[in-house]
């Protein structure tokens, strides 16, 4: 999978660039992301993980955390 960053200014309407992002032929899904807001990306990390704690996969979670916490 390959991904595309998009920096915008603060009165950019990001509703309507994720959805035209998502028209174009191969996009399969559009993810807004908060530089500003970090815990937006941790509360994310958790979410995904909860099936990992059931699974008992504690490095995929210990892993995602660490990188979430040492982005610049």
């Amino acid at each position: 999978m390959k991904y595309l960053k998009i920096n915008t200014e603060d009165a950019a309407n990001i509703e309507l660039l994720q959805n035209a992002v998502l028209q174009l032929k191969g996009v399969v899904s559009v993810e807004i992301i908060d530089e500003e807001n970090p815990e937006s990306e941790l509360k994310k990390a958790f979410e995904k993980t909860k099936e990992q704690f059931k699974k008992g996969d504690y490095e995929t979670l210990v892993n995602d955390i660490f990188t979430i916490l040492t982005k610049k």
